[in-house]
């Protein structure tokens, strides 16, 4: 597979961190190759130019180039929802249009200070909404955010290596902020702020499961029993096909990682696993659980290893 560097052809420029983020939106297209990014293959139909312009605007660094090299924000499908169709085989494929009905939606537009992040809004019944972690900032994407999915009424932080905008996002919808105490130094100026180890509800449908490991103050957010923002804690890895935990940038401790899986797993119930880092995925919820309890025990025989990021099985 060759790198495509030409100008009148999508391409992938020298900034490319091998973040992962423009690969999950466009599988086939874009891959890893000599450990960053590429575009393997040119786009052949209009569906495979709408995943190439999602990427081009998730991209932290800004490295996916369409021909021409200049982004067209007419082409920005971002906030872009999940699909609402089953799916049995992950990653799920994206939709081309917007669902204004949908409950979660990808926000995009990553940041580089978030290490690349994904972040999303849940809409909720009230018509309200939440935003978990949070994209790169910038006025005009917060008005678009808001114009999608209502009124922002909480911003949910994972952990704290996803802290960079949420106190920015939560003055400009007027939410409230809320961390972890393990991670409390990173928004020291949140407005809620999460404690212990116990399950914590954040709202109607909402619950916080603080899961110490990745950092001391990661947490899980379940909503509706259906959907999972795991922050960097677990993701859906396309290389092993399953679940996996990112043991090779553990920042606290893969033996607390351990005991938190051990502890919460049991208590989890969801068929959408929606993480900060590496795939998203969607699966029965007996199957979800059942792949969670084997990573629960694969984890427990772990041992802590030096910071690695190019050992990530993306």
């Amino acid at each position: 597979m060759g790198v495509t560097r030409e100008l009148g052809e999508w391409h992938i420029d020298g900034r490319c961190t091998d973040c992962d983020v423009a690969r999950q939106f466009a599988p086939g297209l874009i891959e890893q190759v000599g450990g960053r990014s590429a575009v393997v293959r040119q786009p052949v139909t209009a569906a495979e130019s709408d995943l190439l312009h999602a990427a081009a605007h998730a991209c932290p660094t800004r490295s996916v180039r369409p021909p021409g090299g200049g982004l067209d924000p007419a082409r920005d499908p971002f906030p872009l929802p999940l699909p609402t169709t089953p799916t049995t085989t992950p990653p799920p494929d994206l939709p081309t249009a917007l669902d204004e009905t949908a409950a979660v939606h990808l926000c995009g537009h990553n940041s580089p200070r978030t290490a690349g992040a994904n972040a999303y809004l849940l809409r909720r019944p009230d018509a309200t909404a939440m935003m978990i972690d949070t994209p790169r900032w910038s006025e005009p994407l917060a008005a678009r955010y808001e114009a999608a999915v209502g009124t922002v009424t909480d911003v949910l932080l994972t952990h704290r290596d996803h802290a960079a905008h949420g106190r920015r996002y939560a003055d400009r919808f007027g939410a409230r902020l809320w961390i972890h105490e393990g991670d409390l130094d990173a928004a020291p100026d949140a407005d809620r702020v999460l404690r212990g180890i116990e399950p914590t509800p954040i709202g109607p449908g909402v619950t916080a499961f603080p899961l110490p490991g990745h950092t001391r103050g990661s947490v899980l957010y379940v909503a509706d029993e259906r959907y999972c923002f795991s922050g960097d804690s677990i993701y859906w890895s396309r290389t092993t096909a399953d679940i996996e935990i990112v043991d090779s940038v553990t920042w606290y401790s893969v033996t607390e990682l351990a005991a938190s899986l051990g502890r919460t797993v049991p208590l989890l119930r969801f068929e959408w696993l929606l993480p900060g880092h590496g795939s998203r995925c969607r699966l029965p919820v007996e199957e979800m659980g059942e792949r969670l309890a084997r990573l629960a025990e694969r984890t427990r025989g772990l041992r802590p290893r030096p910071v690695d990021f190019g050992a990530v099985r993306w």
